[in-house]
């Protein structure tokens, strides 16, 4: 349990899998509740240094009392500027980062943000509601043929040109401005036999407009190899996916970090001579037992992957 009352993910599983060492400088790239950030905090000695960040200004102000900890800094900024942000901390290296990808139980719980089928609010979905795009500006100004393409590709929604088509119609009569409106149409758009079968029928399409108004996969291989880069000999990247589409992405950086030789493969022979940078520390994802699913619904589509950098004999090693 988070010290704001939320369940953090695969807490023991992501704690164990970063290898916390009580002088290290971890990062947690998505503070949310910081449930995962204090469990970190508690590993650590008085030498140990915890760098806690979200994109969202919410995140950063309920976090205000944690970080009077002197181990503690609190930096408002996307985990894509990894890099960037540990730069101006004057902090050359991270021994371990993690990322729980995806949103967050306030932002879910907070109706005013949008993110909800199941509550009346303003269509926004922003994780930085200060600026961007609104998913209420992507329904009511895309093309039709764009909102099908999002529906489809970020919400493996088989019913999506009928849904985008049902947007299209209805915002004619006047603007979908609201999460129960878009929620009523997409409902309406999809068959009746279909709305019985895997949960609430818009699930899918408000997990699609979530992503495109947060750019959530545009930017998540350069922002893994950003993290990836950053850490030093023996760091650890710990990353909690919750749909396909994400793990997809953490699964093929993975893969490619940890690749030596890149020899074409009609070479019988290696002739690059390069070696792997990183290890997979899990061949497959590590995923909650049925204790945490039947405690935290939320939990059930949780993967983590976990990659190292393996440390040279020039860092030391």
């Amino acid at each position: 349990m988070s010290m704001y009352g939320h369940k953090p993910v695969l807490l023991e599983e992501t704690i164990e899998s970063l290898n916390i060492k009580p002088d290290g400088v971890y990062l947690d790239g998505t503070a949310g509740g910081f449930g995962h950030s204090a469990r970190i905090l508690e590993k650590l000695g008085e030498r140990g240094r915890l760098i806690c960040s979200d994109r969202d200004p919410a995140a950063i102000e309920r976090g205000r009392d944690f970080a009077k900890d002197p181990r503690v800094t609190l930096i408002n900024s996307n985990f894509v500027f990894i890099k960037r942000d540990i730069a101006r901390l004057n902090i050359e290296a991270l021994d371990g980062v993690l990322l729980d990808l995806g949103v967050s139980s306030f932002q879910l719980d907070e109706p005013e943000r949008g993110f909800s089928y199941n509550r009346e609010a303003p269509l926004d979905m922003r994780m930085d509601n200060t600026s961007g795009h609104t998913a209420a500006d992507i329904v009511d100004m895309f093309p039709q043929e764009d909102l099908a393409r999002i529906i489809r590709d970020y919400g493996e929604e088989r019913f999506a040109a009928r849904i985008a088509a049902f947007i299209a119609r209805e915002r004619e009569k006047e603007p979908i401005t609201t999460t129960t409106r878009l929620a009523e149409i997409v409902k309406a758009a999809i068959p009746a036999k279909r709305r019985r079968q895997g949960g609430h029928p818009a699930k899918r399409t408000f997990q699609a407009l979530r992503i495109e108004v947060n750019g959530e996969l545009s930017r998540l291989g350069e922002a893994l190899r950003g993290a990836a880069g950053a850490l030093a000999g023996g760091g650890r990247l710990a990353v909690i996916t919750f749909h396909s589409l994400e793990d997809r992405i953490v699964k093929t950086a993975f893969r490619e970090l940890s690749a030596g030789c890149v020899c074409p493969p009609e070479i019988p022979v290696c002739v690059c001579g390069r070696l792997p940078e990183f290890r997979r520390v899990t061949g497959r994802p590590v995923l909650p037992g049925q204790a945490e699913t039947d405690g935290n619904p939320r939990a059930r589509s949780a993967k983590l992957r976990v990659l190292e950098r393996i440390i040279t004999v020039e860092q030391g090693g």
